[in-house]
């Protein structure tokens, strides 16, 4: 997520305003950046432990040495640093104290993971100090829900409430889960239309590449995604494949329609978050909220209630991949590779939705349904995602190069896709490989992932 809102903004009296707002993204080809974002989880490296907010180890004293350090901005709820900010990049917290970055908009894939590479280098010489390590999977794979504490952060004490409410696993997904997305820009409402459907349609095959979380609680737990799957049961008015997208007439305003029927979660003023879960954004609009009687939304409240659906693809002034598990730093840069290849080139865009322009919606649910326990050997329309994956990745590898991006020594984009190509030809996802360690050099115990994969 994003730094603390600040509950300002024009006041939103129809709903024109937010159609504008969603078209407002709009960007000439040229002006198209990369923004990354992913999360990990900080443990104690003498125990594994998860980190507590408050401590002379803790997530705020990691926070300050970053800031004192790295020169990075505090920003304070309530008097607790729950986010830093620097040059169009943010730190912020999870609701169980996982670590993001929301990186600055780039215009490369090798800026992108140069990015990367800084920030964990950051993290690195400030955590190793106090004890601290870093991981990054899709599930938290030891702890037990009960163990991770929460962060204080007056937002996910209304999402603890009402997560419960909507599902089994939100509040799993809260604490205990880890993601890294890209974020993309489009050009027209009909560049975004496609863009959208190709990667809602494409989101259960970058599950399965990146697929990165097969323990919890310290053993097996039958899937090579469980992140993914905690998102199946976590609140189905904001989750999933909006059926829409694929729909004629498909556009911002369908969009805005899609979230104005969304229920809120909170409303920020004045440095606090208001309960209003459950409640209407269309009653906001027209003075009704029943705890802010006549009051009318802001944009900035708009901007906070998107971020409150959490659907594959997530569409606000950009597209947001939302569909895989953190993973190794080379993960980090491959995701936005395999998706800007696809979307960023309009001959591999035009060949990328060939590939999936036929789809049922029943058929790409059944997809999302099956990548979280099967990985790549999950059937899709003509084969396997194995097969889809060999398809796919030429099609981006194709697109990168077109765009002919290159580093100070002539290295294509291309070379982060990479690590992609190897999982596509063995059908082994980075879950597979950590199973093989579990079950013969970890004996099985996952304890070792914290010493062989930490950042």
């Amino acid at each position: 997520m994003s730094a603390p809102p600040s509950g300002k903004g024009e006041p939103v009296e129809n709903k024109q305003q937010l159609v504008e707002w969603v078209a407002s993204g709009e960007k000439t080809k040229d002006a198209w950046r990369i923004g990354t974002e992913h999360e990990k989880f900080v443990f104690r490296r003498s125990d594994l432990s998860p980190v507590p907010y408050e401590g002379p180890d803790g997530i705020k004293a990691l926070l300050d040495a970053l800031a004192e350090r790295f020169g990075w901005e505090r920003h304070e709820e309530n008097g607790n640093v729950v986010a830093l900010s620097r040059n169009a990049c943010n730190i912020t917290l999870e609701p169980g104290g996982q670590f993001e970055l929301s990186g600055a908009p780039l215009r490369t894939i090798h800026e992108t993971c140069a990015e990367v590479a800084g920030h964990l280098e950051e993290c690195r010489s400030v955590a190793e100090p106090l004890g601290l390590g870093m991981l990054g999977v899709g599930f938290h794979p030891l702890w037990e829900r009960s163990a991770i504490p929460w962060m204080p952060k007056g937002r996910y004490a209304i999402m603890r409430r009402y997560m419960q409410l909507k599902g089994t696993l939100g509040l799993d997904m809260m604490l205990r889960t880890c993601t890294v997305q890209v974020n993309l820009d489009y050009a027209s409402e009909a560049d975004m239309v496609t863009k959208l459907r190709v990667s809602l349609a494409l989101q259960p095959l970058a599950t399965a590449l990146f697929a990165n979380s097969p323990f919890s609680e310290g053993n097996l737990n039958g899937f090579k995604s469980y992140r993914a799957h905690v998102w199946t049961d976590t609140d189905p008015d904001r989750t999933g494949i909006p059926a829409f997208v694929f729909e004629d007439g498909m556009s911002y305003e369908r969009w805005v329609d899609y979230a104005l029927d969304t229920p809120m979660y909170f409303v920020y003023r004045d440095g606090q978050y208001i309960d209003v879960a459950g409640q209407s954004f269309r009653r906001f609009m027209d003075g009704e909220l029943p705890g802010l009687p006549g009051e009318l939304p802001t944009i900035s409240d708009w901007a906070d209630h998107v971020t409150t659906l959490f659907p594959e693809v997530r569409l606000k002034r950009y597209l947001e991949m939302r569909g895989a598990d953190c993973g190794a730093s080379d993960q980090l840069c491959g995701l936005p590779a395999l998706w800007v290849g696809l979307l960023y080139d309009q001959s591999a865009l035009d060949a990328a939705f060939d590939l999936v322009k036929d789809w049922t919606i029943e058929e790409m649910e059944a997809m999302r349904e099956a990548a979280p326990r099967l990985g790549l050997q999950a059937p899709c329309p003509g084969g396997t995602l194995q097969d889809l994956a060999r398809q796919v990745l030429a099609i981006a590898a194709a697109g990168l190069k077109a765009r002919g991006r290159l580093d100070w020594i002539g290295t294509s984009e291309d070379s982060f896709l990479a690590d992609l190509h190897e999982t596509a030809a063995s059908g082994l996802t980075p879950a597979d490989r950590k199973v093989k360690l579990f079950q013969n050099q970890w004996g099985g115990s996952v304890r070792p992932m914290f010493g062989d994969y930490a950042y």
